[in-house]
């Protein structure tokens, strides 16, 4: 296997790429991309360690730099669209305004949803330990219509209180499902039980919760032969945990389909489909309060 970092004698030699490994590196990353998106540049990072590769990447912080200047390279090149990556963490402050009353109706349109949890069983939120993954499933559940909260880690309490007031307004006596997205290291194993803890204390005592760790699992590293890191050992946190698995390292494309499948199975069959026609029907109504259609 080819790496840019080889040991011999124990000390490490650093190759330099050449131009054509180079290439075919950004060509690696671009198929993948191609193939699914958006994602995360640790995402991408993890898919180029993958050894069968033609070009890995060492799975280190210098591999993780290299892979995300060449993303960098290839979006000022124009060779990678610039929505194929996520980067939930950094995000701007828009106040909208508009130039007429028209203008209003047709911008507003497309923020019409229908209640898809109306006939639910269920009330359903999602939350995850980082806004990077956050960043890679925010389009599936604005689809879907569930709140996601990215954790930041151990979650503060304010975020905690916020959303379990939301749930308590919300939930109307139906049984609650969060599903939880986070690393699989000592901390990671610890931070969705403390969050689990602090909703339980602010959600109203006639509530039912399941919370339910859905990525990353033990199961789930085995299943999908997922890139490991050997545990700290100065970490005396959750001593059972002997390697260490990112959230990051599942495949987007896997993590998005997964998180679907568990969404979906909250709601009724015919849900989605009810509701686009419905909106559908709310856009028409909009456009011609607009002006279109000669309608007023």
């Amino acid at each position: 296997m080819t790496v840019s970092g080889i040991y011999r004698a124990g000390t490490v030699k650093r190759e330099r790429r050449t131009n054509a490994r180079i290439e075919q590196l950004d060509n690696q990353i671009l198929a993948v991309l191609r193939e699914d998106h958006p994602q995360s540049v640790r995402h991408v990072f993890y898919r180029m360690t993958d050894p069968r590769l033609s070009e890995p990447v060492e799975k280190t912080e210098r591999g993780y730099r290299h892979v995300q200047d060449r993303i960098v390279k290839l979006r000022r090149a124009k060779r990678l669209p610039f929505g194929w990556i996520t980067d939930a963490s950094r995000r701007g402050y828009h106040t909208p305004t508009y130039r007429d009353k028209g203008d209003f109706l047709r911008s507003v349109k497309g923020l019409y949803r229908a209640d898809l949890w109306k006939d639910a069983a269920s009330y359903c939120e999602v939350w995850t330990e980082s806004r990077s993954i956050a960043g890679v499933i925010e389009d599936d559940c604005k689809e879907l219509a569930v709140s996601l909260y990215p954790a930041g880690g151990f979650s503060s309490i304010t975020l905690a209180y916020q959303s379990a007031e939301v749930i308590n307004y919300y939930a109307e006596g139906r049984p609650v499902v969060i599903f939880y997205i986070g690393d699989y290291d000592p901390a990671g194993v610890l931070i969705d039980v403390a969050l689990e803890r602090e909703l339980r204390e602010h959600l109203d005592a006639d509530i039912e919760l399941r919370f339910a760790r859905i990525a990353i699992t033990e199961e789930q590293i085995e299943a999908h032969d997922l890139p490991t890191k050997p545990r700290k050992e100065t970490d005396r946190r959750a001593l059972h945990i002997r390697s260490t698995v990112e959230a990051e390292a599942m495949p987007a494309g896997v993590l998005r389909a997964l998180l679907r499948d568990e969404i979906e199975a909250l709601l009724p069959a015919d849900a989605l489909a009810v509701a686009k026609v419905e909106e559908q029907s709310a856009r028409d109504y909009f456009d011609r309060m607009a002006g279109f259609g000669g309608t007023r």
